[in-house]
């Protein structure tokens, strides 16, 4: 296509969410929240949407830079994403990206789609010589939920169903989904305070910030948060990140009283039937680790056997020893 595309960055939030949430690829990951958050972390974020010759959306692109001495990092998460009249231009856009980001011999761009790519975006990657990267890390474990829930419940392990069954005769357990933003700050913090201390018990470490997501998770409708409670008091908190598709398994914390009320069982069973209810088309259990976390993975394999991927990640750079390293580098992360 000879169609002549511009590239502009956009600074207001209402027209990136607008446009972004109007697609069928839409997710958190592009969204202006997680934007918003991984600034807040020390990245520097920019928003850029490609148009035709009429002004229409063609591509949205958010990437996150950050600089280690002459090393320059960029990374897309969630994207790009391609709009319906982007999907004829996909080459001439992600060519145009490349013109705007002006690589050095040093910078490096890393491109994680987290199961939103298009084939057309995928092709275009191919055709710019980017180079993908599989990892154990990119598998998760999913379920199709458009079907309802009664093949769900017949094909789940024994002792899910037993499990679970114990949870749902308990009066003293119940189950809510927060919609309110100060009932959601509030049990952010009780999931922070859990979570804290599952870090502190188990020695593990990983990249989520409370404080700095805190307020974003709790104002974005785009997140839905479960709270577990055994006689009135917290037990469990939840969170997953809903797309048009997909409702996804995001972060989980609890106490010494979950397991014993079986409040992990019956807190992903709630999101199995959101996710229903809702019409999204896959539950996603947010990953699996089965050599490392082999009792978080036997839980999950409880209730589905469906195996995905949400990579590659796609890595360039213009100097190939340096993208080659470094995409050996994330395949055994």
């Amino acid at each position: 296509m000879s169609t002549t595309l511009a590239i502009d960055a956009c600074l207001v939030p209402e027209i990136w969410d607008d446009t972004l949430w109007s697609l069928p690829r839409c997710n958190i990951f592009s969204s202006w929240m997680w934007g918003a958050y991984k600034a807040r972390v020390g990245w520097t974020v920019t928003r850029l949407i490609v148009r035709n010759t009429e002004g229409l959306p063609v591509a949205l692109i958010q990437y996150q830079v950050k600089r280690r001495g002459f090393l320059r990092f960029i990374l897309v998460q969630g994207g790009p994403l391609l709009t319906e009249q982007g999907e004829k231009h996909a080459e001439a856009a992600i060519n145009l990206f490349l013109d705007h980001l002006a690589l050095s011999r040093f910078d490096l761009l890393a491109v994680s789609f987290e199961h939103f790519q298009s084939d057309a975006v995928i092709l275009a990657l191919l055709q710019n010589r980017f180079v993908p990267v599989q990892s154990a890390k990119y598998f998760t474990l999913e379920i199709d939920v458009s079907g309802g829930t009664e093949t769900i419940l017949q094909r789940m392990d024994q002792r899910w169903r037993k499990a679970l069954k114990k949870a749902q005769r308990n009066p003293d357990v119940t189950t809510h989904f927060l919609t309110d933003p100060n009932d959601r700050l509030s049990a952010f913090d009780t999931f922070w305070t859990m979570y804290s201390a599952l870090q502190a018990r188990k020695g593990f470490r990983d990249s989520l910030n409370g404080p700095a997501i805190r307020d974003l998770i709790a104002h974005d409708p785009h997140h839905r948060m479960l709270e577990v409670r055994e006689n009135g008091e917290p037990v469990l908190i939840r969170i997953a990140h809903v797309s048009d598709t997909r409702f996804t398994d995001f972060y989980t914390a609890s106490n010494d009283r979950a397991r014993a009320c079986a409040a992990p069982t019956l807190a992903v069973w709630r999101f199995v039937e959101q996710a229903h209810a809702e019409g999204r088309q896959t539950f996603d259990f947010g990953g699996i680790d089965p050599a490392d976390n082999r009792g978080v993975f036997d839980f999950k394999h409880g209730l589905t056997k469906k195996v995905a991927l949400s990579g590659p990640r796609w890595i360039y750079g213009r100097t190939p020893r340096l993208r080659d390293a470094a995409a050996a580098f994330l395949a055994y992360r």
